[in-house]
């Protein structure tokens, strides 16, 4: 399966209980310009809970770490609307996140086990040196803070910052 079906049937057919982690791979690896017309056509509101799910954070938690508020988020998937293209983005960013930190894990690491979006929910709630202290978390609910979380897991695979 190509990595835009995969993205395509992930963003677009939300609501199973795990998501391969493929699936968060190829939302990472996609051509950027795939992921807009996701974000502009609208992901289907069932996809935040998945992505809550697999991070093993309440919907509550990931939307507050978002900046979404679950019960639109809810209104929307009892409407069968997707969600606008701001709340589109913030979940595919988060999506993309996962997916990069598993890509991190299968270039540098043994991917054998390892659960990036479990992991990265854990590490979203550390409070980061690099960030003054405070939680990457704190961060993710814009975008000029969603790259800068981006870029420290960057460094870290490069080594630039552990």
């Amino acid at each position: 399966m190509s990595d835009t079906v995969k993205v395509r049937v992930f963003l677009g057919y939300g609501g199973s209980a795990h998501v391969d982690p493929a699936a968060f791979t190829s939302i990472f690896r996609v051509d950027p310009t795939f992921r807009i017309a996701i974000i502009k056509s609208g992901v289907k509101p069932e996809t935040f809970g998945v992505i809550a799910r697999q991070m093993d954070r309440s919907r509550e938690q990931l939307g507050k770490t978002l900046g979404l508020s679950v019960t639109t988020i809810d209104r929307k998937q009892k409407a069968g609307e997707n969600l606008s293209s701001e709340q589109s983005e913030r979940v595919v960013a988060m999506a993309r996140l996962i997916g990069q930190v598993q890509a991190m894990v299968e270039e540098s690491g043994d991917p054998e086990g390892f659960d990036a979006a479990h992991w990265l929910g854990r590490w979203l709630d550390e409070p980061l040196p690099a960030l003054g202290g405070q939680r990457p978390a704190e961060f993710m609910d814009t975008a000029e803070g969603r790259e800068l979380v981006s870029r420290l897991l960057a460094m870290a695979q490069s080594g630039a910052y552990a």
